[in-house]
């Protein structure tokens, strides 16, 4: 494929595209990751300074050779052949140090890959880097001792989101094709919406957790993070799956026949029931731009065939945080389980050495501490799970109550905040704790400012029941493919040959 050609056709690309341009003999896979290690290397130190990228796989570009020698004797290796994957820093990867964004397991090196890692080699994925997150997970702004603030390529002086904000910022930028987040609060949907991307945090249990630095067991999730509907939904399919090390995974088998690539339906709105839950609202000036985007893509919905809902109920998104999510409850025993499980070949054994280290950057340390602190040995604990069980019944009551197929909300209720700043206003809380499954889709932008020329992307947020993600996909692609709200930052162009 012409250089120029191949800069124009590449970027924004989707999945079937890719192996449609292998098809046709324009493009190879040594190709396709040579292009956006070129645009790591222009964009992510450089020009904008992304500063998404940890550590690119040096093997990637011997990876997608032998793929070409595989795709010459017998085609497509898998459904994900020769893509380029962008993977959280604290997900394992063989041969790749896993530091969760903090120095204080730096060097540490996996003997073995996560199972959605091996699940994405096996469908012939090339894991091309190691991308930024806020230390271990543990907040919103995406800002780590190991790599400093990632910075959101729609407006340079914002963060990109978090947890999963390298992901997030480095999708967005076309670093690479798709990505993977983590998820226990807000982790997937924060940079999907902040980054105009799609991300899907699915039921709790329908992909493993084995190998990835965990935060949370009631709470913790991985999912997809990608440009567009269509891909993350043929990621989704990849990483699922029953894992004996992951047991919560055992409550998914039988919960979807097939392939969820089947609900990717241009009229999935088309009679479906949707109530907008007006309490995740702003009500202040700093909420009105948002409220507009999501307020007139409300109105595209109903026109596109589906019933919008009021809904009465007044749900506090910051109670929830406050009052029932168990995530800092949890921390430490998660944390240190694996640490210990690490033995010898992790520098720190226990929250406490991490701490005892100072190895992290300072914006955690209050969390740190508080999480050391803590534990779920308390009644307060307990009630925080009665709570949590409660808040299950009463989204369910008000699914029932309405008939609703899906709640909808924005993800923020004002634009993801400038670096320095800490995050506010995010909804996806009631996902995380629930644990059913949601989806964020682009929802359009504010109006453009010199800071950013096309506006901050607005993320509209879409939760359906426990176990429901064929209908949750339906409605998210129905939206994405009737609105095509996404657009690429002006901050990362593409490349001239």
């Amino acid at each position: 494929m012409d250089e120029s050609l191949k800069n124009e056709k590449l970027m924004e690309a989707t999945i079937d595209q890719i192996h449609q341009y292998m098809e046709d003999r324009e493009l190879t896979s040594r190709e396709l990751v040579e292009f956006y290690l070129k645009r790591i290397e222009a964009y992510d130190q450089k020009g904008p300074k992304i500063n998404a990228v940890i550590k690119i796989n040096s093997k990637a570009l011997s990876i997608a050779e032998e793929l070409d020698k595989e795709y010459k004797k017998s085609g497509l290796a898998g459904p994900l052949h020769g893509i380029p994957v962008l993977l959280k820093d604290n997900v394992d990867i063989k041969d790749m140090e896993t530091t969760a964004g903090s120095l204080s397991l730096k060097d540490f090196l996996p003997k073995e890959d996560a199972f959605i890692t091996k699940r994405m080699k096996e469908a012939g994925a090339i894991i091309l880097a190691k991308v930024n997150l806020h230390e271990f997970a543990v907040w919103g702004e995406t800002v780590s001792s190991i790599l400093g603030q990632t910075i959101n390529p729609y407006d340079l002086s914002r963060t990109p989101g978090g947890s999963s904000g390298g992901t997030g910022a480095g999708v967005a930028s076309n670093f690479g094709m798709i990505g993977i987040g983590t998820d226990t609060i807000n982790s997937i949907r924060s940079p999907a919406s902040a980054c105009s991307l799609a991300g899907i945090r699915p039921t709790v249990g329908l992909i493993s957790r084995a190998g990835i630095v965990p935060y949370s067991i009631t709470q913790d999730t991985a999912g997809p993070i990608c440009r567009r509907v269509e891909d993350a939904v043929k990621f989704l399919d990849v990483i699922r799956g029953y894992d004996p090390e992951d047991p919560l995974t055992a409550w998914a088998y039988g919960k979807q026949r097939g392939s969820y690539v089947q609900h990717l339906k241009k009229d999935g709105l088309k009679g479906k029931r949707i109530g907008v839950l007006r309490s995740f609202f702003g009500k202040e000036k700093a909420h009105e731009q948002v409220n507009q985007v999501i307020n007139k893509r409300l109105q595209d919905i109903q026109s596109f065939g589906a019933a919008v809902v009021d809904l009465e109920e007044n749900i506090n998104a910051d109670q929830l945080i406050n009052e029932v999510s168990v995530h800092l409850y949890e921390l430490k025993k998660e944390l240190n389980e694996y640490l210990e499980a690490l033995g010898a070949r992790s520098k720190v054994g226990s929250l406490e050495e991490i701490i005892e280290s100072g190895n992290f950057h300072k914006g955690i340390e209050e969390n740190i501490k508080i999480a050391q602190g803590l534990s779920i040995d308390t009644p307060e604990y307990q009630e925080r799970l009665v709570k949590r069980k409660q808040l299950r019944n009463h989204v369910m009551e008000i699914m029932a109550k309405y008939e609703l197929d899906a709640v909808v909300y924005p993800h923020q209720k004002r634009p993801v905040v400038k670096v320095g700043e800490p995050q506010v206003d995010r909804n996806g809380v009631i996902g995380s704790v629930t644990g059913f499954p949601c989806c964020v889709v682009p929802g359009g932008f504010t109006e453009a400012t010199a800071e950013a020329p096309g506006g901050i992307p607005v993320g509209i947020e879409f939760l359906a029941r426990e176990w429901d993600e064929a209908t949750l996909i339906e409605i998210a692609y129905g939206f994405e493919q009737n609105t095509l709200c996404r657009t690429p930052p002006m901050n990362v162009p593409a490349l001239e040959s």
